[in-house]
């Protein structure tokens, strides 16, 4: 069974201004409920204010909710913020939260959007408005669900958003393993960082992959794993630089699972990117990666949860 999390409000309008396309929100869907998989979906609340400003800056929050953003950040976002937009965003970011709540009961559960792991303290950037990932281990360890989050972001771009938002905690764990080529051009400090060259394939990747994320799992010993499934790190995918193919990807994303439900732990995932002309195959490739991870979940009995 997976257990999504999806919204009407994922899909907002197109705004007037900027390149984004949020086609792929609908198309994902779509891909899901045709598969013929047993799939619950789940609707978020969206994300309260104060949760919000206990990682983001207040002034800035209230920016987002008046659609008063100004210019300069609306640029660097790569759309205006729209009320549409304040109430999706406050929606993808309820998304995550639910579906780590989610991941804890069932053992894996997936946002159909988010990942927004580029939004920073005071501003969105590339295509980012609030960072969910941060978010939502900010408050999974307030309320005491956990204790310690390990945030893996395979998405083909580093994580610097996150990695700024939790720079300072030794409670969160980021790791990022992107293309070092690609952007940000001014790459943050994750916890662990491992930059890709150019053209990396699937082997090359999941010897990387091999290699770090037991041994992490094992050392710093976390209550639940945060996973940012982007799927630009595709050969054809249109903002990436490396070259997996659909087999590397799934291949990527069931070791993620497995690693972490054989220790016990729960595995939400968020969206993340991914970009091409044809949004119906992008839309195809998130689908199939949480497909792919539901199925992997099946394998581990909900009674192992928790350690």
């Amino acid at each position: 069974m997976l257990h999504v999390v999806h919204h009407a409000d994922y899909m907002a309008p197109r705004p007037d201004r900027g390149s984004f396309k949020f086609d792929k929100y609908y198309l994902v869907m779509e891909e899901l409920r045709a598969s013929g998989a047993p799939i619950t979906e789940h609707a978020p609340d969206p994300m309260p204010r104060e949760w919000l400003e206990a990682v983001h800056c207040p002034d800035y929050v209230e920016q987002v909710f008046l659609a008063e953003v100004p210019r300069e950040k609306e640029r660097r976002i790569g759309f205006p913020v729209t009320p549409h937009i304040a109430s999706r965003v406050r929606h993808t970011n309820g998304g995550t939260w639910l579906a780590a709540q989610l991941a804890m009961e069932h053992g894996y559960a997936a946002n159909s959007a988010a990942g927004s792991h580029h939004a920073l303290y005071d501003t969105g950037a590339g295509y980012c408005v609030f960072n969910d990932l941060a978010v939502a281990s900010n408050r999974l360890i307030a309320q005491g669900d956990a204790s310690r989050i390990l945030i893996v972001d395979l998405d083909v771009h580093q994580g610097d958003g996150t990695a700024s938002l939790t720079a300072l905690r030794d409670d969160i764990f980021t790791l990022s393993i992107h293309a070092e080529k690609n952007f940000p051009v001014r790459k943050a400090r994750s916890s662990r960082d491992i930059g890709l060259q150019d053209g990396t394939d699937d082997d090359g990747y999941m010897e990387v992959l091999e290699r770090e994320l037991p041994a992490l799992l094992d050392a710093f010993a976390p209550d639940i794993v945060l996973y940012q499934a982007g799927v630009d790190p595709h050969g054809d995918d249109k903002l990436g630089r490396l070259a997996l193919t659909d087999a590397g990807l799934e291949q990527r994303d069931r070791f993620v699972v497995s690693q972490a439900r054989r220790r016990g732990l729960p595995v939400a995932s968020a969206l993340g990117g991914g970009y091409g002309e044809d949004q119906r195959v992008v839309g195809q490739r998130h689908a199939a990666s949480m497909l792919a991870m539901a199925d992997e979940n099946r394998l581990y009995p909900v009674a192992m949860l928790g350690r």
